[in-house]
């Protein structure tokens, strides 16, 4: 099994920035895809971003490009996700997940983190 924890989370003004961090244990974490999901109220749930097993391969929603950066510390045990400029319309729970395969923008992830709330103020 696999357990991940994020933090990072909270309220920042509209242009600020914030690093969310996920925590994981169990298994072989340099095995495992990593994403990063937000969940606004009333909205679908929607992949931000993804890093691959060695970090070689990334994915960023469109709506985040050049503003939020994906990596992983596999020695740590470790993902992260660096949001600048951030704006109100990227306030969401942000959740981080894995997955054992090669497909980053999926939403088949088989594990899952609580959830950690961003809000963007204008």
């Amino acid at each position: 099994q696999v357990q991940l924890v994020e933090s990072g989370g909270g309220s920042v003004q509209a242009g600020g920035s914030l690093r969310l961090s996920c925590v994981t244990s169990g298994r072989t974490f340099s095995n495992y895809a990593m994403g990063w999901f937000r969940q606004a109220p009333g909205k679908e749930r929607e992949i931000v971003a993804a890093i691959s097993w060695r970090g070689g391969r990334t994915y960023y929603h469109d709506s985040v490009k050049g503003r939020f950066t994906v990596s992983r510390d596999n020695a740590k045990n470790t993902v992260y996700l660096q949001m600048n400029s951030l704006n109100p319309g990227d306030t969401a729970v942000y959740s981080c997940a894995a997955r054992g395969g090669s497909i980053l923008a999926t939403h088949r992830y088989d594990y899952w983190g609580q959830g950690t709330q961003v809000t963007v103020s204008s």
